[in-house]
């Protein structure tokens, strides 16, 4: 039997998940190569840098944090001290838009039960107790799924073990995630207020499976962190840890091709050299992956009329702004929910352009963590949630459409009290959906991968064990259990754990 420091890993893509499974398999004696094209690490978990600003490029925000702690607790690291991180409190502001389908108002989200039950009956006499009622059932909820979305699904029978069975009532497939939240709050603001976070996903509320009331639970249950120096400063450490580790993280390398020997790729090569690889791990889009480096021929049920025929989340159009002077009153993470907000999102769906008062997110990082700022500026990261280009193909322009989506920015800045945002600008970057697609290779530019819908979960996505292709294994947001940066992490340990357990067969 070979050990595993005598067999070589590649690994695509320097996101969070193949970072994390780089540290794991690095730890264990395998000897990892990570490839990643940018040239720096952490794939949508990055920083951008610019004149003295610093931005995340996606996520903005760590929550439940305890499953990369125990990545790095495996690896022999103790998260809390290589990447300090601030609990916030309120953890965002969500501010509801003032027209026919709202009544206006914000709500600071705190995970103080007695505070945030008074902001409740503050916005909405009646439903007080909700939330309580909410935090006791959801955590039941979580305490039940925990093991199945920290365990492989690789076949059919594995809906049949006892766990699954044991939650099967708790799913509750009849129900989206806004019909469930609506069993504890009556007003539409609150239900917004517990179901936005499917957009995490990049779904619907309305068509988000109800499982996912747990998103909202991890937040006020586990908390929001933010980073020092950002999400991507993880990332960074994470690489860091892969090198101290033994393994390499070869930044500014992609991989242009694979060689086959049948189903199991034996070498990857790239502009530098060709490497081989005993076994393969695939951290980079999967869909992308899959129609760029695997002929469609040698794909079974994965072929590129099957991918093209699936559902895939939304797309983001961002704006990363670094400000002169600072952003009085603005909190850490803004949520502003249009006023027509299911129309926003069916806007979304069929692809069609988005109205002027549109939802958007903001975070103002600098409000908590003045190093990503020169002295005396402010960062300002805007996501507005849009169609992904297969939804939109035909009826948005984004050569035409960035410059009007721009103006509508800095509109719902005014809006939400950033004064003179535009005149103040000393740094400004825009990524739109063809720049997901075109620049960061993610299939459609559907942002959060493979959406969540139900016949996409568990085993009907794909295998963490890759089941198309003999020694290789996939992590990421494109795999069970999901996206969202705790399930990515989570993923790496599945993926893990079954290629250390083929090679030592």
């Amino acid at each position: 039997m070979s050990r595993p420091s005598q067999r070589e890993v590649a690994v695509i893509g320097a996101g969070p998940g193949g970072l994390a499974a780089a540290m794991l398999l690095a730890k264990a004696g395998c000897r990892v190569r990570v490839f990643e094209r940018h040239a720096t690490p952490g794939g949508r978990t990055s920083s951008l840098r610019e004149g003295g600003y610093r931005f995340d490029l996606g996520p903005t925000f760590f929550l439940y944090p305890r499953v990369l702690s125990e990545v790095f607790a495996q690896c022999g690291y103790d998260l809390a001290q290589e990447v300090p991180m601030k609990r916030l409190d309120p953890q965002y502001r969500l501010v509801f838009g003032d027209g026919p389908r709202q009544q206006g108002g914000q709500l600071d989200a705190t995970p103080d039960i007695d505070r945030m039950e008074a902001e409740i009956a503050r916005l909405s006499p009646g439903d007080e107790g909700g939330f309580t009622r909410f935090l006791r059932e959801n955590r039941g909820k979580l305490d039940a799924f925990t093991p199945i979305l920290e365990s492989p699904f690789d076949r059919l029978t594995d809906l049949l073990r006892p766990e699954v069975l044991r939650s099967a009532h708790l799913l509750r497939p009849w129900r989206s995630l806004h019909s469930e939240v609506g069993r504890f709050f009556k007003d539409p603001r609150l239900q917004l207020a517990f179901t936005f976070q499917g957009k995490y996903l990049g779904m619907s509320p309305f068509q988000c499976p109800s499982l996912f009331s747990i998103l909202a639970f991890l937040e006020y249950e586990h908390g929001v962190h933010h980073p020092i120096g950002g999400c991507g400063q993880v990332s960074e450490r994470m690489a860091e840890i892969v090198g101290e580790l033994g393994g390499e993280v070869r930044l500014g390398e992609p991989i242009e091709r694979l060689v086959f020997e049948g189903r199991r790729v034996t070498c990857v090569v790239t502009g530098k050299g060709t490497y081989n690889a005993d076994a393969l791990v695939i951290n980079s889009d999967f869909a992308q992956s899959m129609t760029e480096l695997v002929p469609d021929n040698l794909r079974r049920r994965w072929k590129d009329r099957s991918l093209a025929k699936k559902q895939y989340s939304c797309s983001t159009f961002m704006m990363y702004l670094g400000l002169e002077g600072d952003l009085p009153g603005l909190a850490h993470h803004t949520i502003y929910l249009a006023p027509e907000y299911q129309k926003n999102l069916d806007d979304i769906a069929a692809g069609r352009p988005l109205a002027d008062d549109c939802s958007v997110y903001v975070q103002a990082a600098t409000q908590t963590d003045p190093s990503l700022a020169p002295a005396g500026c402010s960062t300002l990261y805007v996501l507005v949630p849009t169609a992904n280009l297969g939804a939109s193909e035909g009826r948005v322009d984004w050569q035409e459409e960035s410059a009007r989506m721009r103006s509508v920015v800095f509109q719902q800045l005014e809006r939400l009290g950033v004064r003179d945002a535009e005149n103040r600008v000393r740094v400004e970057r825009v990524v739109k959906p063809t720049d997901w697609r075109d620049e960061h290779h993610i299939y459609r530019g559907a942002t959060f991968n493979l959406a969540h819908n139900l016949g996409q979960m568990l085993c009907w996505r794909p295998h963490n064990r890759f089941e198309d292709l003999s020694g290789v294994y996939l992590v990421g947001g494109g795999t069970h259990p999901g996206s969202g940066l705790p399930t990515i992490y989570s993923s790496a340990r599945i993926a893990t754990d079954a290629l250390l357990s083929d090679l030592a067969a």
